[in-house]
């Protein structure tokens, strides 16, 4: 028996805004799959937290995001390929970022996700390398897909730290989870150092110096003069979240089961925690805005993982940008793609009776919040072998949360030990 874990990035919506986007969408693939399935719905961290991905990620998987301790900088780091320097390198999540010049004030987070990642490399060249005027500071700059990048700050005089708070000012920090803020003042933040170390201090120190440097540095680079022509916004900012400064012993995904685990991933992150808990990584190219050929070349790649592992985790990005943009109506465009695109194909290419499809969400973003909440996300687990269905008609967060048989549990990390004691595995 193989099982594939399809997470729907961000796919869920809030019961308390109705309807939601998976009741809107036409979606027969994934309503066949909850017709013969079990299910049920989970609090990805807990009913308080509203979850970064990475966190999420890690809860669906099994981990207690709060007892791992690693920040989402190291893993955006391992999924582009780069490494660290324990103690003296700290690693970040980065967005390049539209602020107005003289005040300083936010404008958007993402360059209105306009920032393609040509122009982002050559953001990133010009900020790669800069020298800062104490400790020997240093930054190491990598642009990943669009607005996304790395940030590393490094010494060659002091050890850093990652106990450190987020220029961000979209997300807090509790210990190495990051936490997205329902309300935030739109204006950087200066980093503090978030215990009484001089490693902290002196982080803090470097950090807020590289961003005052770098908005000088980008406010009138080539490519932002372009952009201004052309009615773009500038990406003439840089926000850091999620530090991290060494390398977590954590156990493999396939030691905590004693199966062997591969993963379809889109973005750095995803990519990273595979590397960093021992899944066989199977790569494909990043999101091409061609949605046809993107999910095509997702289903093909989960397909031949499958013929190698024994459980194969995708995560599509779709829904969770128009989530966050509010867009509602392209998020169940989204939906409906992944749904036409992704599931229906893959319902056509395996047999349920002897391989498992869980669906689920690693978190909510409801399009009108335009942010990740803490709202409990559905589950269904479609397994020809079962004794019995939960009787959903469809794949919604009502349905699962009403009728499901695993009813709401309440911190997503048990979820999958739970799935796979159901389907005899464990």
């Amino acid at each position: 028996m193989k099982v594939i874990l399809l997470v729907l990035d961000g796919v869920a919506d809030s019961l308390k805004r109705r309807p939601t986007s998976l009741e809107i969408a036409r979606t027969p693939g994934l309503d066949k799959l909850a017709q013969e399935a079990v299910g049920g719905c989970f609090y990805p961290i807990d009913s308080e937290t509203a979850p970064e991905s990475d966190a999420a990620v890690f809860s669906i998987l099994g981990y207690d995001p709060k007892s791992i301790n690693v920040g989402r900088g190291l893993l955006e780091a391992l999924g582009i390929g780069v490494d660290i320097r324990e103690s003296f390198e700290v690693a970040f999540r980065a967005n390049f970022a539209t602020i107005d010049y003289k005040s300083k004030k936010i404008v958007d987070r993402r360059v209105g996700r306009s920032l393609s990642s040509n122009e982002a490399k050559e953001l990133a060249k010009s900020l790669d390398g800069m020298k800062l005027h104490r400790y020997g500071g240093y930054v190491r700059v990598f642009a990943s897909i669009g607005h996304r990048a790395v940030v590393i700050i490094g010494s060659i005089e002091k050890r850093l730290s990652a106990n450190v708070s987020n220029t961000d000012p979209a997300y807090g920090r509790v210990g190495r989870v990051s936490i997205a803020l329902n309300k935030f003042e739109p204006y950087i933040a200066n980093c503090i150092p978030l215990d009484d170390t001089e490693e902290a201090r002196v982080t803090c120190e470097l950090v807020n110096e590289f961003t005052e440097k770098a908005i000088e540095v980008l406010e009138n680079h080539t490519v932002n003069i372009i952009r201004a022509q052309k009615g773009l916004p500038k990406a003439n900012a840089v926000l850091l979240r999620d530090a991290e400064d060494r390398y977590p012993n954590i156990k493999s995904v396939s030691q905590l089961y004693g199966l062997q685990f591969g993963i379809v991933a889109e973005m750095p992150v995803e990519k990273g925690i595979g590397k960093l808990l021992g899944m066989k990584v199977a790569e494909v190219l990043p999101p091409t805005g061609d949605t046809k050929k993107d999910l095509q070349e997702r289903l093909k790649a989960t397909l031949e993982l499958l013929k190698t592992v024994d459980v194969v985790y995708v995560h599509l990005k779709g829904p969770d940008e128009p989530g966050h943009d509010g867009d509602k109506i392209r998020k169940v465009k989204s939906i409906e793609d992944i749904d036409e695109l992704y599931v229906q194909p893959l319902l056509n290419a395996v047999d349920l009776s002897n391989i498992a499809i869980i669906v689920t969400a690693d978190h909510a973003t409801p399009p009108e919040f335009k942010a990740h909440t803490s709202d409990p996300v559905p589950v269904i687990i479609s397994y020809k072998g079962l004794e019995k269905f939960d009787g959903f008609a469809r794949f919604t967060e009502a349905e699962c949360c009403s009728k499901g048989s695993l009813a709401i549990l309440p911190h997503g990390h048990t979820m999958l030990k739970k799935v796979f004691m159901l389907l005899k595995l464990l």
